[in-house]
């Protein structure tokens, strides 16, 4: 297994604790900050996900079809994309330093 899925699932994990934190003290800072690390997490995890299919087809243990491959990357896609409109306003203003 690919470090990359390992340490994408825990910073997942670990922005999924920290959106909590942030929406039990109504720190949107805080919560989109987790929400933030909780997408970085699963694009990681993508990441280690491909690297792992990509080894696998090599030794030719997976017939991989480019179907696979694009309904793989429309879920986590999806799932990146859950910004919730009430936190995107905050989330700009972390990445633009205000």
């Amino acid at each position: 297994m690919d470090e990359n899925r390992i340490t994408g699932t825990a910073r997942n994990f670990g922005g999924k604790a920290e959106e909590g934190v942030g929406r039990v003290t109504g720190d949107a800072k805080t919560q989109v900050r987790g929400m933030a690390d909780e997408a970085a997490g699963a694009a990681q995890d993508l990441y280690g996900q491909a690297r792992d299919t990509a080894a696998d087809a090599a030794f030719g243990d997976l017939c991989l079809t480019s179907f696979d491959v694009h309904s793989s990357f429309v879920a986590h896609h999806k799932y990146l994309l859950r910004l919730r409109p009430s936190m995107l306003s905050a989330y700009e203003q972390i990445v633009s330093g205000r």
